[in-house]
């Protein structure tokens, strides 16, 4: 499985996917937070907040991961290589947990770099240092889990089509539906007094309470099993191809 991973990792730099990711998400949030005049542009909203990043990170990365993860399986598919793979000494469950680690070691890279902004706005300050760090880091922390369930909702739609760009639209749709649409869903009166039950089968209700610096285990609990659903679900399509 080892093998495996630092496979996937190789190809993404390799091939320089992973250098294409980390820079386009680092300059599209760039951007918006140092450029572009709006209320996201952190010098215009006189705030020592990074507040405006953590809206938009989410959006780059609804269309970032998908970009990366397509090709992990479809590939695979495409070229017939999937099957020497479920014929080596390999179970499903670790090739597809091998793929979906180099994605989520992928994200981590992409994330690092953006430690630059906290510094930046950490010494904006006034006085220097004047930022809400536990909200920031609880933020981080939980950027990172909404990641890890784009990369296995990413991994997923990979596995349902040879074809790398149906793959990419597919996570897209799976990714935007669990970040804000069980959101609108339960804004239907119809769910009445279970719309806030709904509402947390969203990522974006337990992404928000992170961001308020309460790191709770419940929002843990719920991307790691997000996580672990869709990995199932991907591998219930690769054990299909035996059936």
């Amino acid at each position: 499985m080892i093998t495996l991973f630092i496979k996937e990792l190789k190809s993404f730099f390799s091939s320089l996917t992973g250098y294409i990711v980390i820079i386009v998400f680092l300059i599209v949030n760039g951007l918006f937070l140092w450029v572009f005049p709006g209320d996201f542009n952190v010098l215009e909203s006189g705030y020592a907040t990074l507040e405006s990043f953590f809206i938009i990170a989410p959006w780059v990365f609804l269309f970032l991961v998908p970009a990366v993860t397509m090709r992990m399986i479809a590939e695979e598919k495409r070229t017939g290589t999937i099957e020497l793979l479920l014929t080596r000494p390999l179970s499903e469950f670790e090739i597809i947990f091998a793929k979906f680690s180099a994605g989520v070691l992928l994200v981590i890279f992409s994330l690092i770099p953006c430690l630059i902004y906290f510094m930046t706005v950490f010494l904006l300050g006034n006085p220097p240092g004047n930022i809400d760090t536990g909200g920031t880091w609880g933020s981080f922390i939980g950027l990172f889990f909404l990641a890890t369930v784009y990369v296995s909702i990413g991994v997923f739609a990979s596995s349902l089509s040879e074809n790398q760009i149906i793959a990419f639209i597919i996570a897209v749709l799976f990714s935007f539906f669990f970040f804000i649409g069980f959101e609108y869903i339960s804004s239907i009166d119809f769910f009445g007094n279970l719309q806030e039950y709904v509402l947390n089968l969203g990522i974006k209700e337990h992404y928000s309470s992170m961001s308020r610096g309460v790191l709770d285990s419940r929002d843990m609990v719920y991307f790691v099993l997000v996580d672990g659903l869709f990995i199932m679900f991907t591998r219930l399509v690769l054990q299909s191809r035996k059936w």
